[in-house]
């Protein structure tokens, strides 16, 4: 094993340096977020309601910009921070604003139907990718980003099972793509499938692939969907421990039955890859919520400020997807998570006529 060595701490110049790289990044959210909350506003005058709302009209916009302009390369640690920093901070706000009771009103069966739907997805999404040819270590990685919490699962389970970059790169690049397909897609099935506001949070939450997806397709459509959505969203993060201690014991194990010689060893497990510091703040929140320590005033600011900041985290998203890498990863990574997805939504249906 070999020996960490403390890293100096950063000087404040080098401080100023990371924090004035981030500006021309975030100029660019910042304006996107503010034409997505004006057209959410000019639909208002016109139609009496937004017809497509703000969340969906950031990554819209977002992907609008990044196609005619093209990635930036001085923008993308701003964007990266807005998509994953804001983006956190706006889930653990949203904590603040959850009334618990109401939102586990199906009780026992919705909880236990989660974990079930996970580890069903877990290992459909697997034999999907192994029957059209995937590696086993690919496959394992676009069935955690899928049933979990995607590229959040992805980076965590990566290390433990020895994936290369190459898989890891495979396995994301059409996330960002078919979640906005997903996001806009979803409510259509409202409709047909005769789903209450509430369903349709545990059909967000449940199938749909990364956090910002699920708040993007769940919030459109209204708060009590959005707070369903992420509950049971988180709750599927949750999941994502015992997956990793899970597969980290099994490649202990596979490398002493192996008895690799000179293999990359795989890193130890962090408490906060597993259970993301977000995640542990909105519980937080949420239980002092529920107890009645927060007042109404401070929950409807937490409220303002954190759809806000998920309009950022929107823009951010759109700015980040690339349409062209459709046509640059291979067609057995998209079939792999296509097919996942599908699988996914099935599940959770299945599970809103059994549990909800």
């Amino acid at each position: 094993m070999g020996i960490s060595i403390p890293q100096p701490a950063p000087t404040l110049a080098q401080r100023f340096d990371r924090w004035r790289s981030l500006v021309p990044g975030l100029v660019v959210v910042v304006v996107v977020s503010a034409l997505s909350m004006l057209g959410g506003r000019l639909e208002g005058l016109l139609f009496g309601r937004p017809i497509i709302e703000p969340l969906v009209l950031a990554i819209l916009v977002g992907i609008a910009v990044r196609t005619v302009r093209g990635g930036v390369a001085r923008e993308a640690a701003g964007n990266r921070f807005a998509a994953k920093q804001l983006l956190e901070v706006s889930v653990l706000l949203l904590g603040a604003t959850m009334d618990v009771p109401r939102l586990f009103a199906s009780g026992p069966a919705l909880a236990g139907g989660i974990v079930l739907v996970v580890c069903i997805a877990l290992t459909s999404g697997f034999f999907v990718g192994r029957a059209i040819g995937l590696s086993p270590r690919l496959a394992v990685l676009v069935a955690c980003g899928n049933a979990i919490c995607g590229n959040s699962a992805i980076a965590a389970v990566a290390p433990v099972i020895g994936a290369d970059d190459g898989e890891v790169a495979a396995s994301i690049a059409l996330a960002a793509v078919l979640g906005v397909i997903e996001i806009l897609a979803l409510p259509l099935l409202i409709v047909p499938f005769g789903l209450s506001h509430y369903q349709y949070g545990i059909l967000a939450g449940l199938s749909v692939y990364a956090v910002p997806q699920v708040l993007a397709a769940a919030f459109a459509v209204s708060a009590l969907s959005g707070q369903v959505a992420t509950v049971v969203k988180l709750a599927r993060v949750l999941m994502l421990g015992p997956v990793v201690v899970f597969l980290a014991i099994r490649s202990h194990r596979a490398e002493r039955a192996s008895a690799a010689v000179g293999r990359k060893p795989t890193r130890g497990l962090a408490i906060g890859r597993i259970v993301p510091w977000f995640v542990i703040g909105f519980i937080l929140l949420a239980t002092l919520r529920s107890t009645g320590a927060i007042p109404d005033g401070a929950a409807s600011a937490s409220k303002t400020i954190a759809g806000s900041l998920m309009i950022a985290a929107m823009a951010a998203l759109g700015l980040a997807v690339d349409v062209g890498s459709v046509r640059r990863v291979g067609a057995r990574v998209a079939t792999a998570i296509g097919g996942s997805l599908v699988v996914l939504i099935a599940l959770s249906i299945a599970l809103i006529r059994i549990a909800a």
